[in-house]
């Protein structure tokens, strides 16, 4: 019998704890220190996969991703606004936080795969890059329009210079430039640690989940709903678009478990600067306290199983 990845035992108990209210949380300091070295390990991984394959990233394969991006917060808002009748600034939050990304739950299936000797596509962490921004410009632009009352060099400084992007592509560029070889002396700290460090970052991911659940209360049964329904669809999405790229069984996976899931960094960071008015409580009880989980327990798995039958 195959017991539950302890990985995924952490963010239960995080949960459980939380629940509880019992008196445990990461030290802010450690926490940000947890969160630095796990996008750090993830960019320096795909890194020195990127200086392996030498093919680089086929322009469909660039525009596919791309599309999933600009495309997916479309339906997101249209299901928010004549669905959830929220007003069209609280559904354009929806629509940035459901289109792009969450680089917790990349890590997951990241770990996930890499624990069964699944393989994937090197590039994958550009994947992320890729997805964070635009659905985060779509979701404002469905917000505000082409509005002068938007501070659009502090809002491009904020994306593009934001912590989880600069990590990210930092993390990617010492990979690739230092190589296999050249990054020997670190991979035992940022490869050989991976789980552990993603443990200790999944158990506070559960805690705040858990913080956020008493607001389910509050806003009734839809964001319930939509935060179980939308990573369904977006997986969907991502298993199509992976199936019409030809990726392999693991890279559609990842690209489904990306598309399936909800940024709770970067978006939050830029509606909060862009639509002020929108109630941040909405989009990250659904994207923390429902798709999080969701995708974290059962999501993964299924896509997975998805993609291995649908590729044959």
């Amino acid at each position: 019998m195959t017991g539950i990845d302890p990985v995924i035992c952490f963010f239960i108990f995080g949960i459980a704890a939380g629940l509880a209210r019992a008196d445990l949380r990461l030290p802010g300091a450690i926490y940000e220190f947890v969160s630095t070295v796990l996008l750090l390990a993830i960019g320096l991984k795909g890194g020195v996969e990127l200086a392996r394959d030498t093919g680089g990233m086929p322009l469909v394969e660039l525009a596919g991703v791309l599309s999933i991006g600009l495309l997916l917060p479309l339906p997101v808002f249209a299901i928010a606004r004549m669905i959830g009748r929220l007003s069209r600034a609280d559904s354009a939050s929806l629509a940035a936080h459901y289109g792009s990304v969450s680089v917790g739950t990349f890590a997951v299936v990241m770990g996930y795969l890499t624990t069964r000797g699944i393989p994937y596509e090197a590039r994958a962490p550009v994947w992320v890059v890729l997805l964070e921004v635009p659905a985060i410009l779509v979701g404002i632009l469905l917000a505000r329009g082409i509005s002068k009352d938007v501070a659009w060099d502090k809002l491009a400084r904020e994306l593009l210079l934001g912590r989880s992007i600069v990590l990210l592509l930092g993390g990617l560029a010492i990979g690739w430039v230092s190589g296999p070889e050249g990054t020997q002396s670190i991979q035992p700290f940022f490869f050989g640690l991976f789980k552990g460090i993603l443990s200790l970052f999944l158990l506070e991911m559960g805690l705040i989940a858990a913080s956020h659940l008493p607001t389910l209360r509050r806003h009734g049964l839809f964001i319930a709903g939509f935060g179980l329904v939308m990573p369904l669809l977006g997986a969907g999405v991502g298993i199509l678009v992976g199936l019409l790229l030809g990726l392999s069984t693991g890279g559609t996976t990842v690209l489904a478990t990306l598309a399936a899931s909800a940024s709770y960094i970067a978006a939050p960071a830029a509606i909060r600067t862009a639509v002020p008015e929108a109630n941040p409580a909405l989009s990250l009880t659904a994207s923390l306290a429902v798709t999080f989980p969701f995708n974290i327990i059962f999501g993964i798995p299924l896509y997975q199983q998805l993609a291995v039958s649908l590729h044959g």
